[in-house]
């Protein structure tokens, strides 16, 4: 996940100020779980492809310490591949141990540097990444259906960081814990979260998915189940 420029508005249901509590409070908690960790832990692999816990961490302190004008310099110095852009970033907020890494991220739990103004968004790299560890981990927590309901209509409404919308076209998608509810089409149906790191691309939460839709949402991932 990568941060775009430009402006954009926040969730027409919640408030900017509360976005970014969610963002904060899902922040601690991760902060929280990764305290927990043995050493080898920091090595794991994660969901996100080719990158560690450590790896993980570093990009979550990145995303939440470049603003507009400093992104759009390291984007154009990487000449426009966003790899390159948060490669760069990672390494530049990695510690010299995992200690320090996680130092450098409860730094930046209280946050409210970004890019843009798609508030959403940032809390969706927090909400999606902090899975991404946890996941492979076997770390049992679930975010707030309040931080997740923003984030899955946010990215069902359009392409950003991650390519939700057109994961969810031609879907209805309905939460079976919470308020979110949207589209036409065959339905799926699953947890918030489920239907929110599978907009995100994340095969794993397939299998929690349920309804004439989610066949189509495992032919759309598929390239990324193997």
């Amino acid at each position: 996940m990568h941060e775009p420029t430009g402006r954009g508005a926040t969730d027409g249901a919640t408030r900017r100020s509360d976005l970014w509590a969610c963002a904060h409070a899902e922040r601690a908690a991760l902060a929280d779980d990764l305290a927990a960790l043995a050493p080898a832990d920091w090595r794991h692999a994660t969901l996100c492809e080719g990158w560690d816990v450590e790896d993980v961490v570093a990009h979550l302190t990145a995303a939440a310490s470049i603003g507009r004008w400093a992104w759009l310099r390291s984007i154009v110095g990487a000449r426009f591949r966003p790899e390159v852009h948060n490669r760069r970033r990672l390494e530049e907020h990695r510690g010299p141990t995992p200690a320090a890494t996680l130092d450098r991220f409860r730094a930046v739990v209280g946050s409210t540097t970004a890019p843009s103004g798609h508030v959403p968004a940032y809390l969706g790299e927090v909400v999606v990444h902090a899975q991404d560890i946890r996941r492979p981990l076997g770390i049992a927590r679930t975010p707030a259906v309040d931080a997740l309901t923003p984030v899955a209509r946010f990215y069902a409404r359009q392409d950003f960081t991650v390519a939700g919308a057109t994961v969810a076209k031609g879907l209805r998608l309905r939460a079976d814990d919470g308020p979110f509810d949207t589209g036409a089409g065959p339905l799926v149906t699953g947890s918030t979260l489920a239907l929110v790191m599978v907009m995100a691309g994340r095969a794993a939460y397939l299998d929690e998915l349920a309804g004439p839709g989610a066949a189509v949402l495992c032919e759309r991932l598929a390239p990324s189940r193997g």
